[in-house]
């Protein structure tokens, strides 16, 4: 009985693919279990990383900011009808944003 050879999938690039059929049984245990290894530690220095930058944009919040409006996100004076706003503003991705802050005072 003939079994069918491995498929490696398309997201494995065909390089390794080729230096990964010349190696013994052992070697490739050896590999899966390297493998294996060093996805969860990027894994986990990504989670890292990516805790790292939460507790950075918390803390610089404005005290002030809504949850909806990301921490990079500056204030700009709109002027409607002869009255002037704060809205907060920020890009995400080609658009620009805006929310209303509030009336701008004329003595500020």
């Amino acid at each position: 009985m003939s079994y069918p050879d491995p498929s490696p999938g398309s997201d494995i690039p065909t390089h390794i693919v080729e230096g990964l059929d010349d190696q013994s049984p052992k070697t490739l245990r050896q590999i899966a279990y390297y493998a294996e290894q060093l996805a969860e530690h990027q894994e986990r220095e990504q989670r890292l990383a990516e805790s790292e930058e939460t507790e950075d944009e918390t803390m610089n919040r404005p005290d002030d900011l809504p949850a909806d409006v990301p921490s990079k996100a500056t204030i700009t004076v709109k002027e409607i009808n002869d009255n002037r706003y704060y809205y907060w503003q920020w890009r995400d991705g080609d658009k620009i944003k805006s929310k209303y802050k509030g009336p701008a005072n004329s003595d500020s």
